[in-house]
């Protein structure tokens, strides 16, 4: 796999329809700071900053494939209250057929509400019913379903185990796709995995295979072993088993494992990997991907969701530029202003420090660096803003830049030290900053704080500026005099 095949396995994705089946979460989530305890009672009180609601369970699965850029149905059941009410709302914002979606009277839509403050979850409140849908609803839901079979390319079984996908239910939807010849990927729950037998993959992650084995998984032999009992009483294809930092192993029926390695370079929260790696897999299958591709894809996807704080998704662009990044393409660490806004947006939701700078950068020398690598040591990511080839005209007249835009930005992007660059091509950085929103602004010393171009802006939301010396004797135009000193007679 190359980049440029990845991009193509991408651009088809939009081509693909895949259908989703399985229990639909409302994820809400509340933001806050604590700051005291509260007098009534020895707890903690929450100073609420922010809300948000967000898509979980298979809700979450149907996320991640429209991220994908996948056409999806969904079959499920929700109930008739004001949760399902507002799932069905977030759903319909969707550019997805919903016609398998069946409401049911008196029962409680799943929803989970998680607090957090200062980075942390504190409480998470559930409200939900887990009873099995009746025989009745069981044939409705089947009905809608292999009204669907004829229109999709895979199916991927979101299993929460809140009663929707009783194990009647599920064998007869299986056995309906293999009749079909479609792919059935399981993303399963539980400690009984003969209720997915037969389907062609399944995704449990570590402490799940050894639930429903009876093994506990401590080395080699004992993960050979799990894998080996899942394939054979459940008559499946294949086995894909996540272990969170040891990464996935396959476990294929004709005898075969591949282990991949983790692709995670850090990880915040692991809530979500499982609908990222299925749905992954789902797209990719459904493409015309092997399996063992579609694992690797998925591998990929799973390294960043779980640096991203709660049920979250990947973008091709953003599987595209980690592939770029393993493959020391510099080319992954530029952006647009709009793409730097969205990445940064969940960047923040994860506790990160943002640090900001800008400048021209033009024939890059010691000081540079130096600056550069002190700027990124003030937080957890940094971000530079490059002066265009039209704004360095405009500012230091037309001899200038020596080095034009492009290349500047892909020397600067084969330094550790910068994770992101964006070329800007106003005169100041200022519409660039409202996109970042630094926590850190950083300038040269020869500024004066309220010199600072953005200062009241940063300010203006809680952030600061921090000044720092420049090298001394270290500039592109000392560089361009001593050229010109040894070399002008030439």
């Amino acid at each position: 796999m190359n980049h440029s095949s990845l991009s193509q396995i991408f651009s088809g994705m939009a081509e693909v329809r895949v259908l989703v089946i399985g229990d639909l979460i409302l994820d809400k989530y509340t933001w806050g700071s604590v700051s005291r305890i509260s007098p009534e009672a020895p707890v903690q009180v929450v100073e609420v900053e922010r809300e948000e609601v967000r898509l979980g369970g298979a809700g979450n699965v149907v996320h991640n494939l429209l991220s994908l850029g996948c056409q999806v149905s969904l079959a499920s059941v929700v109930g008739v209250d004001a949760d399902g009410c507002e799932l069905l709302s977030l759903l319909g914002q969707k550019d997805l057929d919903l016609s398998a979606i069946q409401r049911v009277e008196k029962r409680q839509t799943s929803c989970k509400t998680r607090i957090l403050a200062n980075h942390q979850q504190m409480l998470r409140v559930d409200r939900e019913s887990v009873e099995p849908i009746t025989a009745v609803e069981q044939d409705e839901m089947f009905s809608r379903i292999t009204a669907l079979l004829p229109s999709v390319q895979a199916v991927l079984i979101s299993d929460y185990l809140k009663g929707v996908l009783v194990p009647e239910l599920l064998q007869r939807i299986i056995a309906a796709c293999q009749e079909k010849q479609l792919p059935v990927i399981v993303d399963p729950k539980g400690n009984d995995f003969m209720r997915y037998r037969g389907a062609t993959a399944l995704t449990p992650n570590r402490r799940e295979a050894e639930i429903a084995t009876g093994t506990t998984i401590i080395d080699d032999n004992s993960l050979l072993n799990a894998g080996k009992q899942l394939l054979d009483c459940l008559q499946l294809d294949a086995v894909i088993l996540t272990r969170s930092e040891a990464g996935m192993s396959l476990f294929s029926d004709d005898g075969s494992v591949k282990h991949f390695p983790t692709e995670a370079r850090e990880v915040f929260d692991v809530s979500g990997a499982g609908d990222t790696v299925v749905a992954t897999i789902g797209a990719a299958l459904a493409s015309g991907l092997q399996l063992e591709e579609a694992v690797k894809l998925s591998n990929l996807a799973a390294g960043i969701v779980v640096a991203k704080l709660g049920t979250s998704t990947v973008s091709p662009d953003e599987i595209l530029n980690l592939f770029l990044r393993q493959n020391g393409a510099t080319e992954s660490k530029i952006f647009s202003a709009a793409q730097i806004e969205t990445i940064l947006n969940t960047v923040r939701g994860s506790g990160k420090q943002i640090v900001f700078t800008n400048g021209c950068f033009d024939l890059l020398h010691a000081g540079h660096v130096k600056y550069l690598q002190q700027a990124r040591q003030l937080g957890d990511l940094l971000v530079l803003g490059l002066n265009s080839d039209a704004s360095i005209c405009r500012l230091k007249g037309d001899k200038r830049p020596l080095l034009e835009e492009t290349e500047r930005a892909q020397i600067l992007a084969a330094l550790d030290c910068i994770d992101y660059i964006v070329i800007f091509t106003e005169d100041t950085p200022l519409q660039l900053l409202q996109c970042v929103r630094p926590d850190i602004l950083v300038k040269g010393g020869d500024y004066l704080p309220e010199q600072v171009v953005g200062k009241e802006f940063v300010e203006s939301y809680g952030g600061r500026v921090e000044l720092i010396q420049f090298v001394e004797g270290k500039s592109t135009t000392n560089i361009v005099d001593k050229i010109i000193q040894r070399y002008g007679e030439e």
